[in-house]
């Protein structure tokens, strides 16, 4: 059955009061369709994404034909024994279409652990660069063969993955997993994953959100120029940049034409950008949620619901009260508003992007296009001091599409123009450190909250994430006043001392941490807490390059840590000359 088909099928059920939007994919078996239908609803295992990360034992053709046998046998009403057995027998345990691979560019002493003074951290740190030897994938080759067999989206090289039921790439995660890399000396293994996403934007006009086909109609929050300045920084491999320059353009182009909203502000209009994924019908990873979510929405709503989880997704915080704007609920996930909104991470990083492609073209000699991005920066910079900044409060803030107005709650993302450079006054920087103060995000003891708000969602309070730990942190470091900088290391080691606590504990590092009471892995969302955890173990290992001389473990101050961080914020008060 085509998409097409099935929409009419949908509408014949009634579910077409609004108009249907395309699948995720034309796969009638991981994204659309009776097959993909039945099983998730039978809810075969605990976890949604388990099912479409099965590759098939045969041809996609011959699985669908045999389940339309069984389908009409059963009058389209499957028992769950017979699905179970049909599941069985066609199609294979996740996981087979690739194998572990250990990255060639290891070594046992990277020269980074040598900055760690603290013996405890050090030893923590060389266990950390261990585990990149765990996340190395590779794909067979036989993939190649049968594509069509497997949900996966070929690479060519091997990559990090971020852990647990993550088991292929993710787009945004890679960063800071690139960042940790390049501390391990590993530049081959962060070569080619950034060779592996410029063919994807060769392939499909973007980066996936992660390496499913499931996953292709959504992106993730735009951070390959800055992969790109990353590497050729540390390598100075100018040809690579050279060779590639036209593929970073094409990605920044696909988040001008399909992601690009007008905004009005002091009689002028200016071009944001935001998240948006006009594409129908649940989540294939997370299936049976989104179907159930759905029944609690008007039939009309369903479609829109469903493309706002997608955007949600494509965010990179899915799911957080910062999308949940929408409907007289607003801490319930069907109020979920995504592309309603204006998001100051997303704009900050295409400002960065801009940026960076100004000073990548000056670099190869081609000026006109250096100008371009230059007035492009110029405009973006100039529509988020009128849009996103408030003075007043001193931080940048989501602005909604429907309400004309800024969502003043707090989020670490609130602040990343900081971290992306994208600011004009070098004063906001301490006025930052002022709206963290204001919201006594520095009485926090244990990381940095994601938000104030407690829905359930896993970006919401009381977890906190290693990225907006790595934006606040290093926004604030930029910062000329040592009150200011004195913060960021403050911040840096509030945040080594939970993981290094919780690894004490687990043996393990985890994708998220509950900040609340003395710090532990983090909870909520969709599914149980991950270990790994690529993104975390990065950011740790920044972290401990940047201030290895004065971070402790905590062991011997751990009861004192609300009494230095008291000191730390006197120590503020004091006029500095």
């Amino acid at each position: 059955m085509t998409w097409e088909l099935h929409l009419l099928l949908l509408l014949g059920l009634g579910l077409g009061s609004q108009e249907a939007l395309p699948p995720p994919c034309e796969s009638q078996i991981y994204c659309h369709g009776e097959l993909l239908h039945q099983v998730q609803m039978a809810k075969l295992y605990q976890d949604d994404k388990h099912f479409v990360d099965m590759s098939l034992a045969t041809s996609p053709e011959e699985v669908l034909q045999r389940f339309s046998e069984l389908a009409m046998a059963h009058n389209h009403s499957i028992p769950r024994e017979q699905l179970q057995e049909f599941v069985q027998r066609y199609f294979q345990p996740v996981g087979q279409e690739l194998q572990s691979w250990i990255p060639e560019d290891w070594t046992d002493s990277p020269q980074f652990l040598q900055k760690v003074s603290d013996a405890k951290l050090r030893a923590w740190a060389k266990e950390l660069h261990q585990i990149w030897k765990k996340l190395g994938k590779k794909m067979k080759p036989e993939l190649l063969i049968h594509p069509e067999r497997s949900s996966l989206i070929y690479s060519e090289h091997p990559f990090i993955v971020p852990g647990g039921r993550f088991v292929e790439f993710y787009y945004w995660d890679s960063y800071w997993v690139m960042e940790g890399l390049l501390l391990s000396e590993m530049a081959s293994t962060v070569k080619g994953m950034l060779q592996n996403f410029l063919d994807l934007v060769k392939t499909y006009g973007h980066i996936p959100n992660g390496g499913r086909v499931y996953y292709l109609q959504r992106s993730q929050p735009p951070l390959l120029t800055l992969m790109m300045d990353l590497y050729v920084t540390h390598t100075q491999d100018v040809s690579f940049l050279q060779e590639n320059i036209g593929t970073l353009a094409s990605e920044l182009d696909f988040w001008t034409v399909n992601r690009t909203v007008s905004v009005s502000s002091g009689g002028q209009s200016y071009a944001l950008n935001r998240y948006y994924v006009p594409y129908g019908g649940p989540r294939p990873e997370s299936y049976s949620k989104d179907e159930e979510l759905a029944n609690t929405v008007s039939e009309g709503d369903r479609e829109t619901l469903w493309a706002e989880l997608k955007a949600g997704a494509e965010s990179g915080w899915d799911f957080s009260s910062r999308w949940l704007v929408g409907g007289p609920s607003p801490d319930l996930l069907s109020s979920i508003r995504t592309s309603k909104m204006v998001p100051v991470d997303l704009n900050a990083f295409l400002c960065q992007a801009e940026e960076l492609m100004s000073h990548f073209y000056s670099r190869l000699g081609n000026d006109a296009q250096a100008t371009k991005y230059r007035n492009l920066r110029s405009q973006r910079l100039a529509a988020m001091e009128a849009v996103l900044w408030d003075e007043q409060k001193g931080a940048w803030f989501d602005y909604d599409l429907e309400k004309g107005k800024k969502n003043l709650e707090f989020y670490p993302s609130n602040l990343t123009p900081l971290w992306a450079g994208c600011f004009s006054d070098p004063s906001a920087i301490d006025k930052a450190l002022k709206y963290l103060e204001d919201n006594q995000i520095l009485t926090y003891q244990n990381g940095i909250p994601t938000s104030l708000r407690n829905t359930g969602q896993q970006w919401d309070f009381p977890n906190a994430w290693a990225p907006l730990q790595d934006l606040v942190i290093r926004g604030l470091a930029k910062s000329a006043s040592p009150r200011t900088q004195e913060v960021a290391f403050q911040l840096a080691q509030n945040w080594i001392r939970t993981n290094f606590k919780v690894y004490s504990q687990t043996s393990a590092m985890y994708e998220k941490y509950d900040m609340s009471n003395g710090g532990h892995p983090g909870g909520g969302g969709e599914y149980e807490v991950q270990e790994g955890f690529g993104w975390t173990n990065g950011v740790a290992l920044v972290l401990l390059d940047r201030y290895g001389d004065q971070l402790t473990s905590g062991t011997q101050l751990a009861s004192l840590g609300l009494h230095s961080l008291v000191a730390a914020l006197l120590v503020n008060l004091l006029p500095w000359s």
